[in-house]
């Protein structure tokens, strides 16, 4: 047995299958992977891993698989796939998923072709355990994989906790210990037993706060899209390919964007933290329906337009479309007198967040500071947006700022 102190959850023990996992290449990796990408330029102090991460997911997984009385294999099974979990994460975590799910077609928790071969195959025989089964354990399915993803998973009870704990933010802050100690099987179906409604809604509420406040604050966003438009870069102009940037570490990638022509200027610029600024900022119901369900191609056309319009490179704009506001969250079961309910039926707050984060989505335009106006107008005519002019924020934001200076 190995004893791993924690900043989160104290001291964890990894024994068994877990214990051998722990020192292969493929999850030791995970050591150079920054758990929240750029939030960092934000909030200095998020700098923990995804392998503290899956640490953690390890020790909530056992403590739930005690709860419900799952021993054996079954348990080697749950808590080979919860240490695992991460290991198909590219460098800076989910900031580049869609850039590589779009020319590989698989996104982070496909590990199939990952534990097949390799130590970690190696190690999870050595057990007894097939690799592809705890694959499929990873990716969510049958019974036990709602455990390690679904919408009770011990994934979501680490990460709001941890995520929180490192910024600085209380937001996240939920009783994870008696969340995992609640978890049962109804009919198949991962629930929280009775008399456990509030602490589903405390899930909901530390999601819905840590969303705006650290997943998508406007510096984070703003940072995510340059990283994606260098490593865009980096793909079409090099001989590195999305299945090879999979797997390398946040190192790897910045050492590549450093010392590629085409990509400098944006890796200077995030090395330096002198980023682009918000030349739009526009609210869900001020976009056309038609912008938002636009695909990458059309979104870089948009791009294209805007630049053209405004007079600027096209690798001066860059069109920030989140998808459309949703809270799986809601779909959590609970039993209620006896009843299995999804926590939306059961939840008065269900709605509230959920308008809540309807009137927190934004569309954002991002150019460099010289261009804000020009590029805010631009966006404004070419996207369609209902509003009376860009809101070019960060303008109004530094003359504020000239105003209080010369006022003191």
């Amino acid at each position: 047995m190995k004893v791993i102190k924690d900043s989160v959850h104290d001291h964890i023990q990894i024994d068994g299958v877990a214990r051998d996992l722990l020192d292969t290449p493929e999850l030791q990796r995970l050591r150079r992977i920054n758990q929240l990408g750029t939030v960092s330029l934000v909030y200095p102090s998020a700098n923990h891993t995804r392998f503290e991460h899956s640490l953690g997911v390890y020790h909530l997984a056992c403590e739930a698989l005690e709860g419900l009385g799952v021993e054996g294999k079954r348990a080697d099974r749950v808590e080979a796939a919860a240490l695992l979990h991460d290991v198909g994460h590219g460098p800076f975590s989910h900031n580049l998923e869609a850039l590589t799910h779009r020319r590989t077609g698989r996104y982070h928790d496909d590990v199939h072709d990952l534990l097949a071969d390799g130590e970690v195959g190696a190690v999870l025989r050595d057990h007894d355990l097939e690799p592809e089964t705890i694959a499929d354990l990873v990716a969510g399915e049958g019974r036990f994989g709602q455990i390690v993803s679904g919408e009770l998973d011990v994934d979501r009870m680490d990460y709001l906790v941890r995520d929180a704990h490192h910024t600085g933010v209380p937001y996240g802050t939920i009783d994870h210990g008696r969340l995992v100690r609640e978890l049962t099987f109804v009919d198949g179906e991962l629930a929280l037993a009775e008399g456990n409604v509030q602490s589903a809604e405390s899930l909901l509420v530390a999601r819905a706060l840590m969303n705006p406040t650290v997943y998508s604050h406007s510096v984070a966003r703003i940072s995510k899209a340059m990283l994606r438009r260098a490593t865009e870069r980096l793909l079409e102009s090099t001989d590195v390919d999305a299945h090879t940037l999979q797997r390398m570490d946040d190192a790897d990638l910045i050492a590549r964007l450093r010392s590629t022509e085409e990509t400098t200027e944006f890796s200077r610029r995030l090395d330096h933290r002198d980023l682009f600024k918000r030349a739009v900022w526009a609210e869900i119901d001020d976009v056309p329906g038609g912008i938002i369900e636009s695909d990458h191609e059309t979104i870089r056309e948009f791009e294209r337009e805007i630049a053209t319009d405004a007079g600027v490179d096209p690798e001066c704009v860059i069109l920030d479309v989140p998808r459309r506001p949703s809270m799986t969250e809601s779909t959590s079961r609970v039993v209620v007198n006896g009843d299995v309910r999804r926590l939306e039926q059961q939840s008065p707050l269900v709605g509230a967040l959920r308008a809540a984060q309807y009137s927190q989505w934004r569309l954002g335009v991002y150019s460099p500071p010289g261009m804000l106006e020009a590029v805010g107008r631009s966006a404004v005519s070419v996207l369609g947006l209902d509003i009376d002019g860009a809101l070019v924020s960060e303008v109004r934001d530094g003359l504020d700022a000239t105003l209080d200076q010369f006022l003191e």
